[in-house]
């Protein structure tokens, strides 16, 4: 099987689990999700909460448009805390990236975010390649503030379900997705960048690079987009 045609499996497989969950994911507006991320003025309360941005990690003139990709200067993201209450899904794959050195790696980096800022973490994973779109609805389900995705494995489906789920914020990090709706934010680095099966990555794609520290950095760079409004663009690390 090609990569291109893994990915259109997954596409279609989808659209039929999707499907049957579109009714409940449509009628879900933004004030009918739970947590610091719910309506405007609730937005609006988490990221007063949620400290400042630094000078440097992005032109408050001059939004990034969607899709965009900022490059925000070491620390500028450091300021920004998760609001009290926070309630995050970290959503991942425990089948075959179960011993994954890079999505350890990820999964490592919320873990100890969590503790350091006191957030509320569930963990949904997929029991293996049949059930990944099946976690993500789990994981929107959850009615969390943001759901981390970590690991390729979960690009796919992820691309697949977000833009049905347009009340959920997402981010991804270590990936892409390569056209992302307004609700999915990237946080990534030059030997990351995987955006799909048969897309290929935005940078060389390099586990190694998949270090501790920068894991640190892209997570809490990541979240700093999200909780400031800065989202479904691509947020890149040095």
């Amino acid at each position: 099987m090609t990569r291109l045609t893994a990915r259109t499996t997954v596409l279609l497989t989808a659209v039929a689990l999707v499907g049957t969950g579109a009714v409940l994911l449509a009628g879900c507006s933004a004030g009918s999700v739970g947590g610091t991320g719910a309506g405007p003025s609730a937005t609006a309360s988490a990221r007063t909460s949620a400290g400042v941005l630094g000078a440097g990690f992005s032109d408050a003139d001059r939004p990034p448009a969607p899709e965009a990709t900022i490059h925000p200067e070491p620390g500028s993201w450091s300021g920004v805390h998760a609001p009290d209450d926070y309630d995050v899904v970290l959503l991942s794959d425990a089948g075959e990236a179960a011993d994954d050195a890079p999505t350890k790696t990820l999964v490592g980096a919320v873990e100890s975010w969590a503790a350091d800022e006191d957030v509320t973490v569930t963990e949904v994973a997929a029991k293996d390649a049949d059930d990944r779109i099946a976690a993500v609805i789990r994981a929107v389900d959850e009615g969390p503030d943001l759901v981390i995705s970590v690991g390729n494995h979960m690009v796919d489906p992820l691309a697949a379900v977000s833009p049905t789920a347009l009340h959920q914020q997402f981010l991804v990090v270590g990936a892409e997705i390569a056209e992302p709706t307004s609700n999915v934010t990237a946080a990534d680095w030059t030997g990351g960048g995987f955006r799909g099966e048969g897309l290929g990555p935005s940078s060389h794609y390099d586990p190694s690079t998949f270090t501790e520290d920068r894991a640190a950095r892209a997570l809490r760079a990541g979240l700093a987009a999200v909780l400031h409004d800065l989202r479904g663009i691509v947020v890149w690390v040095r």
